[in-house]
């Protein structure tokens, strides 16, 4: 896999997990009580990091623990351009 930002890795895996989950950015916000604004900025990757607390609501939102949304190869560390 390419190296990417954090950033995108979370964008990317909160758009597959809508897809999965087949629900829409709005209900996710519903769920996760955040601000549309919060999840758009995520989603553009408008910020170069996103709180935990913030990350925490959105696992929420789809049902899920921490260990669970980020049990994905985007979090491998090897894949991230940080260093």
């Amino acid at each position: 896999m390419k190296q990417i930002l954090p950033s995108k890795a979370l964008a990317l895996r909160i758009a597959e997990l809508l897809n999965e989950q087949n629900i829409s950015r709005y209900q996710l916000c519903k769920r996760a009580f955040l601000a549309d604004s919060t999840l758009t900025n995520i989603m553009l990757e408008t910020h170069k990091s996103v709180k935990l607390d913030t990350i925490i609501r959105i696992a929420y939102g789809f049902g899920m623990t921490l260990p669970q949304f980020f049990n994905s190869p985007l979090f491998n560390l090897e894949n991230f351009n940080i260093f």
